[in-house]
């Protein structure tokens, strides 16, 4: 072989692993432990759940599932295009676990080593998105002027997120939790964020309905038939799933996708995650 053939194959091998490197750059894979698996009478949804915005609510949620709790409860309030609740070994809304109830995370300090990508600039703070959370924050040229280098964030009530249902006391947040079908900003602030739906937002959206006369309640509702962590299933039977990172060209794609068919209606709920998943 001759010297230029080498460093021809040189070259070629240096532009391969390039290559590779920023594909791999462009994704990561969500940790086993964060892959909440619900396997429901309609089909499977996976959540992602984002202890950086809910630390104890997303413990709680860990404990519950990995007790079996949730297994065989109903989704007893399902209101189209809003939400589908669970999460109540009642089934009627009324009930909880026998774990003291949580106190209300609905904001959360956020450093710049969150992965944080801004999407849209409409009204007070920048909309965009964390992980797979849709959040508004202030601007990262405010945590210069904070004690902890940080500013402060809130989850934002878009489709696919994951929240936490409470009674009338923001401090009273238990076991029950829902899934958002639908955009409801009357909730930010006032209800947990916790996570999001990367799979399965069309199975929640097939979920038996309730009326609007008995406020989404459920006659004969669908029920979760199994909920885990990733992390608790053996290796062959785990999901694994990749999450397009924010600033990616994946990401990019689909926010320009997303805006190009909303056009002036655009807004950060129009932006679901971008997903990849395997095995399970």
């Amino acid at each position: 072989m001759t010297f230029k053939t080498l460093l021809a194959a040189a070259a070629v091998s240096l532009i391969a692993g390039a290559a590779a490197a920023q594909t791999a750059s462009e994704w990561r894979t969500v940790a086993p432990e964060n892959l909440m698996v619900i396997d429901t009478s309609k089909g499977r949804v996976l959540v992602e759940l984002e202890p950086r915005a809910a630390p104890n609510h997303v413990e709680r949620i860990r404990t519950l599932t990995n007790r079996g709790f949730y297994d065989g409860l109903k989704f007893h309030r399902v209101i189209p295009d809003f939400m589908a609740q669970t999460g109540d070994p009642e089934g009627t809304g009324a009930g909880g676990s026998d774990l003291p109830d949580v106190k209300g995370e609905f904001s959360f300090r956020r450093g710049r080593d969150s992965g944080f990508a801004p999407v849209e600039n409409s009204g007070p703070g920048v909309r965009g998105i964390m992980g797979s959370l849709p959040v508004v924050t202030q601007p990262d040229a405010q945590m210069f002027v904070t004690a902890d280098f940080k500013v402060g964030a809130m989850g934002l009530f878009c489709p696919g997120v994951a929240g936490m249902a409470r009674a009338g006391s923001p401090d009273s947040a238990n076991s029950q939790f829902f899934l958002m079908t639908g955009q409801n900003d009357n909730l930010n602030g006032g209800y947990t964020t916790f996570g999001h739906v990367l799979q399965g937002l069309d199975v929640v959206k097939s979920l038996k309905a309730g009326s609007d006369a008995e406020d989404g309640k459920v006659v004969d509702p669908d029920v979760m038939t199994k909920v885990q962590l990733a992390s608790a299933l053996p290796e062959g039977q785990r999901p694994s799933v990749r999450v397009a990172m924010p600033g990616s060209a994946p990401f990019n794609a689909a926010i320009e996708a997303a805006r190009a068919a909303r056009g002036a209606q655009f807004s950060i709920c129009d932006v679901q995650p971008v997903v990849q998943v395997t095995g399970g």
